[in-house]
């Protein structure tokens, strides 16, 4: 058992490890033993014991000159071995790593035996890792044992021996007579299948439907799937691989039963089964809590960043690159305007990418000033991502404009990588929890594709559009070749994806300012930057202890671009658009 909190400017651990010999806990970049940041401690011979410990990349365990943990408590009885210690957030030492915000990939092993004048000797299988968030943990929120609840769960579905399937569910919401607030959604998975299940999303839907929408679930963004799919655009909760129990603050509940709040829900449920296992049976979805005791707030979820799109390219090799979605100051200022002048309140953001994911950042401008982050993981990982709650409430002014910065790594790829609903391929997106409830569900960008293209030397394509992926006319080496398999025949080198990014973060990019029944805000089409707007996050020292614009968009009709941003979105969703 592992319990930590903050203890005077410091932060302090509890081990409890079934074990008479030593306990070994750190941090590690990886989740992996290289380079990592240990502590080792024990009671030997009734004396308790603590040491400093440090990996290099061989995974060689050295004690540290420098000892930074602190020994506070320790206990050994004759199964069990109880350590408490502290440390600071930043020690300034280089064999420690910095305790932050943002996602931390704890390791841990034990021995039968304790620490040896060789050292600690081999733990064999008795060790493990967990991503945590040490500074900004969930918030249980203890609900009364007789508080109701409803399922909202998949009955008996296939899952197909492939490595991605999108699940999509209807399920009407029970009905009430009197309005109710949903305090508290868990994620109800099947015993063994916590690592097949791995994103659900909620959305509302369309009202006008007669039951028989219930009968069947059936794959997402496939062409045959039920058109009342098709109305479910507004996501109401979101919950990813590695999250727990999400509770809504005291003030603030998600609304049903009045005629505002949805009637119909579709589950998306995203199954992830990279070895094609075949015969898989799954039962999962999510528990919802509510109330009849009506807090002051309606809850709201307004999804922010790269909507998902082929256009969305990251080039293959690249040890970093960046992507950028933004919330226009012009749809906020809009939607704001008319729903909430005074604005709205943030307290809590999920952030999401798949695989590529190394970093996310979610950045809030205010007239051209930055203001604090609303939110970001500096190490994110994939298989962990929950609701960060704010520490303070974040208030977003009409005017405001927020941008979803994220950081990949694409090393070990040889082909480029899209933006895309498989894990292989790239999301880059935040979900911000608010009160109160406005009417707007959807504040993304992508930027323009033909000045992607003319990086690579693409000077024309084939008019009108009528296959996706479009096709190139010109130049010769491009003739006949759809534009993904163009960006692919380019020669991607470090040095030509470095100015391929610059170029990406100063394009114009196509707008989304959506509103709760899928209309857009009249705020939509092309938007150029601000030239201050596309600078990376600089962060604030730690203290120890604590492009030119291209010609080649302007040669293509207006009609044209919409229609490739259309395209553009994702295939099995093009007659969203229509």
């Amino acid at each position: 058992w592992l319990s930590w909190g903050p203890r005077g400017g410091r932060l302090a651990f509890r081990l409890e490890v079934r074990t008479a010999g030593y306990v070994g806990f750190g941090f590690s970049p990886t989740g992996a033993m290289a380079a990592a940041d240990i502590v080792v401690g024990g009671v030997a011979h009734g004396r308790p014991y603590l040491q400093d410990y440090f990996t290099n990349a061989n995974r060689e365990l050295k004690k540290d000159s420098q000892q930074d943990y602190h020994l506070e408590y320790a206990m050994e009885n004759s199964t069990h071995t109880v350590i408490e210690f502290t440390r600071e957030l930043h020690t300034c030492d280089e064999n420690d790593r910095t305790l932050t915000e943002s996602t931390m990939r704890v390791i841990w092993a034990y021995h039968h035996e304790d620490v040896g004048e060789a050292g600690p000797k081999y733990h064999d299988s008795n060790r493990g890792t967990k991503s945590l968030r040490l500074l900004n943990p969930e918030k249980p929120d203890v609900l009364s044992a007789t508080t109701p609840y409803f399922d909202l769960v998949n009955q008996d579905v296939p899952i197909p021996n492939k490595g991605t399937t999108y699940w999509c569910q209807m399920f009407k919401i029970p009905v009430f007579q009197e309005k109710h607030h949903v305090v508290k959604v868990e994620p109800v998975i099947q015993r063994g299948h916590e690592s097949l299940v791995h994103h659900i999303l909620l959305y509302q839907c369309g009202s006008s439907f007669n039951d028989s929408v219930l009968d069947y679930g059936h794959e997402c963004y496939h062409p045959n799937m039920p058109d009342a799919f098709l109305t479910c655009e507004t996501v109401i909760f979101a919950w990813a691989i590695g999250g727990e129990g999400f509770s809504y603050p005291p003030h603030v509940g998600l609304s049903l039963g009045t005629p505002l709040d949805p009637h119909y829900v579709l589950l998306e449920v995203h199954y992830d089964n990279p070895t094609y296992k075949e015969g898989l049976i799954d039962n999962s979805g999510l528990r919802l809590f509510h109330t009849t005791d009506i807090r002051k707030y309606d809850a709201g979820v307004i999804e922010a960043g790269l909507w998902v799109s082929l256009f969305h390219t990251i080039p293959p090799g690249m040890p970093e690159f960046r992507s950028e979605g933004h919330c226009t100051l012009e749809c906020l200022d809009e939607a704001l305007e008319a729903e909430k002048p005074s604005g709205i309140h943030v307290f809590a953001v999920l952030l999401h990418a798949h695989l590529a994911g190394r970093g996310i950042r979610l950045r809030h401008f205010r007239k051209g000033e930055e203001m604090r982050l609303l939110a970001y993981d500096d190490d994110f990982d994939f298989n962990f991502q929950e609701f960060q709650y704010l520490k303070e409430e974040q208030t977003i002014l009409p005017g405001d404009n927020l941008i979803t910065e994220c950081r990949y790594n694409t090393k070990d790829r040889g082909r480029m990588t899209w933006g895309g609903l498989s894990t292989r391929n790239e999301m880059c997106l935040s979900y911000l929890l608010y009160y109160p409830r406005i009417n707007l569900t959807r504040c993304a960008s992508i930027p323009d594709i033909m000045e992607q293209l003319q990086f690579i030397g693409v000077k024309e394509i084939y008019r009108p559009v009528t296959t996706w992926p479009f096709i190139i006319k010109s130049p010769k080496q491009y003739k006949n070749l759809s534009f993904m398999d163009a960006m692919n025949k380019f020669k991607w080198t470090k040095e030509e994806g470095l100015s391929f990014n610059k170029l990406v973060l100063s394009l114009p990019v196509n707008v989304r300012c959506s509103k709760t029944d899928n209309a857009e805000w009249s705020i939509q089409g092309m938007t150029a930057l601000p030239p201050d707007i596309a600078r990376p996050y600089k962060a604030e020292p730690l203290v120890c202890g604590t492009s030119p614009s291209s010609s080649l968009h302007r040669d293509v009709p207006r009609t044209l671009l919409v229609a490739l941003m259309v395209l553009g979105s994702t295939p099995g969703s093009w007659h969203l658009w229509s």
